[in-house]
C-alpha cells in the first residue's frame, strides 16, 4: 500500500493539490488545498479509492488522523469520497468525531451535500467505530469549545458568500493565530474577516 508520499507541492487548487515526486506529477484530492504551500516539499498521506465507472482516484491528507477518519466516513453505505472531503473540509477531524460521538445532527447537516436524513444515517452507522477509536485514545475531542467556534466562523463566512477556497484559507490563517480558549466568536470572525480583506 502506498501509505504516504513525498514531493513539493506544484500547484495548488480547491481540493486538489499536484505533487512533483521525481520526474512524475502526482495529482491528489484533498480536503482543503490551502493547508498546502506551493513549491514547499510536503508529506502526505495518501488514500487509493476505486470507483468502478471511473476507476482509481488518489486522495492524500496532510495528517494520518485526516485519512483515518475519511475512511470511517466512506464505509458509510452511500457516502463517497466527496461527502468525506466536504465533511473534513468544513468540519475537520475533531468537528466530525465530535458530531458523531455527541449526535449533533444539525452540525453535519449543515455540510453541503448531507441533508438532516443524510446526517442521521450517519450517526446511526458510524457512531460505533467513532467510540471505538475515541476509547483507543488516537484522538481528543474534549475541546468542544475550540470546534464550536471555528465550525461557527466558517458557517457564517459561509453566509457572506465567501467561497470555500477563501474560507477554507482565513480559517487556517486564525487556527494559527488565535487561542480559542481565550478569545470569542465575535473575534475570531473579526480576525477571518480581516484577513480575508486583505487578500482583495
Amino acid at each position: 500500500m502506498l501509505d504516504y508520499i513525498v514531493g513539493i507541492v506544484k500547484e495548488v487548487q480547491d481540493q486538489e493539490i499536484t505533487l512533483e515526486v521525481g520526474m512524475f506529477g502526482v495529482s491528489l484530492h484533498v480536503p482543503n488545498a490551502q493547508s498546502f504551500q506551493k513549491d514547499v516539499t510536503s508529506k502526505v498521506y495518501s488514500y487509493l479509492h476505486w470507483n468502478a465507472e471511473n476507476g482509481p482516484s488518489l486522495f492524500g491528507f496532510a495528517a494520518p488522523i485526516d485519512r483515518s477518519i475519511f475512511e470511517i466516513i466512506i464505509s458509510c453505505s452511500g457516502i463517497g469520497p466527496k461527502i468525506g472531503l466536504a465533511i473534513l473540509a468544513d468540519l475537520g477531524a475533531q468537528g466530525f468525531l465530535q458530531a458523531i460521538s455527541s449526535g449533533d445532527e444539525q452540525m453535519l447537516s449543515k455540510v453541503n451535500g448531507i441533508g438532516k436524513k443524510k446526517a442521521e444515517q450517519i450517526i446511526v452507522q458510524l457512531k460505533h467505530k467513532v467510540a471505538s477509536l475515541i476509547e483507543s485514545g488516537t484522538v481528543d475531542v474534549s475541546d468542544v469549545k475550540e470546534i464550536a467556534h471555528y465550525h461557527d466562523v466558517s458557517l457564517a463566512l459561509q453566509s457572506l458568500n465567501y467561497s470555500r477556497q477563501e474560507i477554507g484559507r482565513a480559517m487556517d490563517y486564525i487556527k494559527k493565530n488565535s487561542k480559542v480558549d481565550k478569545t470569542t466568536f465575535d473575534v475570531l470572525l473579526r480576525q477571518a474577516l480581516s484577513y480575508l480583506s486583505k487578500q482583495i
